[in-house]
């Protein structure tokens, strides 16, 4: 078999247009995932199709429609330029998947599979693991690969949540807003608790007990949430920030459940409340702005805690396609074609 080697990146989705047919045709396919809304299918399915469908597409259609570029969504163009710059810095085959929509991770493995790769490295655009991203993206992938070509080999990249490259990226990013700020808030996309204790492969470690992401355990290489802190751990010594001029909080919160707390709303209005006046908000979960970001936050987000008494909101760009994230991507693409393997700096347990 071909030695070929190539590359996949994998990213969440989007849909094809801001508009509500497009929504509604996104939304289904990214909430019947099992990984997502992790409830038995018939419940997942009513939950969805007579809670979910026959409101939310025009509230979200109203939400991309305030982000969408030109070019389209900013979650896939970025992706692409990131794309694209990664195959000129490698030279190696590099195609894009998306694990809803367009491009999908079909579409990419047969671009792949035509060029002669058989032999791809696939990085989740997913610093911290989840088993609503990472976990959903790999096993969809695993499952189109072996349907295509069951002898192609498929390796991948662990989630690089204090990996050097990334951090560094994450560090040049940031640094421009971070030379004169009043607090830093770490705004990280949240996740039902019960998806976190459904991830520990333990089953006895993970929220129980308040200190439990700072105890050493085999838990943490799934945990989302001790990834979080090691990544806001990592910024805040880099730029040697008091632990009263940051916080963390947790975002897009659905449904009724436990989800990890605080609330990003909730820290937004207790922030302005207690007199921070500037606030500085950065986004590390996400690795290429999007509706979660650039709306959420970026607008929504903005307007609480004006409300509640700020005065100044900024939001740090997400490392998109800086070129510090290119070389943390080409690094590690070269070490795989140099030596077949996956590896990966920094990794703490």
């Amino acid at each position: 078999m071909s030695d070929a080697k190539g590359v996949l990146l994998l990213n969440l989705g989007s849909p094809d247009a801001p508009e509500e047919g497009a929504l509604r045709v996104y939304l289904e396919e990214f909430l019947m995932d099992e990984r997502v809304l992790d409830y038995p299918r018939p419940i997942r399915s009513i939950v969805v199709k007579q809670f979910v469908l026959p409101k939310r597409p025009a509230s979200s259609a109203e939400a991309y429609g305030s982000i969408w570029w030109p070019e389209g969504s900013p979650l896939v163009v970025i992706s692409q330029r990131t794309q694209q710059a990664l195959q000129a810095r490698t030279g190696l085959p590099v195609e894009l998947g998306m694990r809803y929509g367009k491009p999908s991770a079909r579409q990419a493995l047969q671009a792949l599979l035509a060029a002669g790769v058989r032999d791809i490295l696939a990085i989740p655009l997913f610093p911290h693991y989840a088993m609503s991203t990472i976990e959903s993206a790999v096993v969809k992938t695993q499952e189109e690969l072996h349907a295509l070509d069951p002898e192609a080999r498929l390796h991948i990249q662990p989630p690089y949540y204090d990996e050097p490259g990334y951090i560094k990226a994450l560090v040049e990013t940031a640094r421009p807003y971070l030379q004169d700020f009043e607090h830093l808030l770490f705004s990280n996309h949240g996740l039902p608790e019960r998806q976190i204790r459904k991830s520990d492969p333990t089953g006895a470690h993970c929220l129980r007990s308040a200190d439990c992401c700072d105890v050493p355990s085999a838990a943490h290489g799934t945990c989302y949430r001790h990834q979080v802190l090691r990544t806001t751990e990592a910024l805040v010594n880099e730029f040697h920030i008091p632990a009263e001029k940051y916080s963390v909080a947790y975002q897009s919160r659905l449904g009724r459940d436990k989800w990890l707390q605080p609330s990003t709303e909730d820290k937004l209005v207790e922030l302005a409340q207690r007199g921070v006046r500037k606030l500085t908000v950065i986004c590390p979960a996400f690795v290429a702005d999007c509706v979660e970001t650039l709306e959420e936050i970026g607008i929504r987000g903005k307007e609480v805690f004006l409300k509640a008494g700020g005065e100044e909101f900024e939001l740090i760009p997400c490392i998109n396609d800086h070129p510090a994230w290119i070389d943390a991507l080409a690094g590690w693409v070269e070490a795989f074609e140099q030596s077949g393997e996956v590896v990966l700096a920094g990794m703490s347990q």
